[in-house]
């Protein structure tokens, strides 16, 4: 029995979390391998070849690290509870003219809990994963931040994971680079890792193609939206759309409207099925409500003003400056600048230097009056 205890990994088969269980049995730990199936390829309907983290020959490389390292190695197939939860969310964000996150709402509403009850089953202590970010104790609170390795930080994605589950998570990864890993995994022999393409993708749209998975997820949808209206701000009808799930705030590319000048979507109206066009600076907003919070570095932010950096989607590496005040169950966010492209359904992160203050899903933005 290992004094540093009994550790649950996540091992999706890629190098980041197959490192991690190499570092943690290094370190001590009594690791125990889990490969969770989210995901059947051949129900999608997708044209792509099966990769990621559900593909029968990520399993298989999760499992040869556990057998090199001499480890137990489990698959838990949780496909029934992510399909009710994360694939019926993901479409019906789309339906309501939201733009969905769904890796993020499985990390934090799919996975933890699906690990943490399989641990408490296993009799481990703690659960890991291969994210690049850390995580601390705080006087009661346990708090978040990203990782060393800046370009790799994943702490936006995790800002949802309760408090209990982060009391027994370790992220192995967090003051490690790219780079070292990468070189770990060589220096143990796993070439096969090292060489193995990292995907960014959606696991359950592998082909990078959601507007047919909607169309195979919901019966007759694109009878049923095509042909609204494109208008601009003003409400000019400029051309017909091919239904308003199939568009995203900020689109520019696919549209089919030429005016002469560059246009992008602005507005998605569900209930009329329109999607509202518009310029670059119409895109802009600066304020924006936030809704579902999950705070981590402090119980709440009722009556107090805090001065953040908030990013409004996974590729903001940088964040923008802002006011946020909570307001009961929402958040109110006042940018010091513009951010364009701010899309309901995303997730918004509040940072306070390299610490994850909470975060939410984005509702509405809005310019402030001046």
């Amino acid at each position: 029995m290992s004094t540093k205890g009994r550790v649950l990994v996540a091992m999706s088969g890629g190098i980041d979390s197959s490192l991690a269980a190499v570092l943690l049995h290094e370190q001590g730990y009594e690791v125990v391998g889990m490969t969770m199936k989210t995901w059947d390829y051949a129900s999608s309907g997708a044209k792509k070849k099966e990769t990621g983290c559900c593909s029968l020959d990520s399993i298989n490389d999760a499992r040869n690290v556990a057998v090199n390292l001499g480890f137990p190695h489990y698959i838990l197939d949780i496909r029934e509870e992510f399909g009710d939860y994360v694939i019926d969310h993901f479409t019906g964000e789309y339906l309501a003219g939201r733009t969905p996150n769904p890796c993020v709402l499985c990390n934090t509403h799919i996975k933890w809990d699906a690990l943490l009850r399989r641990a408490d089953k296993l009799g481990c202590d703690f659960i890991a994963t291969g994210h690049y970010a850390n995580v601390r104790q705080e006087n009661d609170r346990f708090v978040i931040s990203k990782g060393l390795d800046e370009a790799k930080d994943q702490s936006y994605a995790l800002w949802g994971v309760s408090q209990e589950s982060l009391s027994r998570t370790i992220f192995p990864l967090g003051k490690l680079r790219k780079t070292e890993i990468r070189q770990m995994a060589i220096e143990q022999g796993f070439i096969d890792l090292v060489n193995k393409p990292e995907s960014y993708e959606i696991c359950f749209i592998p082909d990078n193609d959601y507007r047919s998975f909607l169309k195979n997820r919901v019966k007759d949808l694109a009878e049923n939206v095509n042909g609204g209206d494109f208008v601009m701000e003003d409400g000019t009808v400029v051309g017909k759309h091919e239904g308003y799930p199939f568009y995203t705030i900020g689109q520019r590319k696919g549209l089919g409207i030429a005016l002469g000048y560059p246009v992008f979507v602005t507005e998605i109206q569900q209930e009329t099925n329109r999607v509202v066009l518009g310029t670059y600076k119409e895109l802009a907003k600066d304020a924006m409500w936030v809704q579902k919070l999950n705070m981590l570095k402090y119980n709440d932010l009722k009556n107090i003003s805090l001065e953040t950096t908030t990013k409004v989607r996974y590729n903001d590496k940088i964040g923008t400056p802002a006011t946020i005040t909570q307001d009961g169950d929402l958040m109110k966010v006042l940018f010091h600048k513009d951010v364009f492209a701010i899309a309901p359904g995303q997730a918004a992160v509040f940072y306070e230097g390299d610490d994850v203050v909470g975060g939410g899903w984005i509702t509405e933005s809005f310019k402030q009056e001046k």
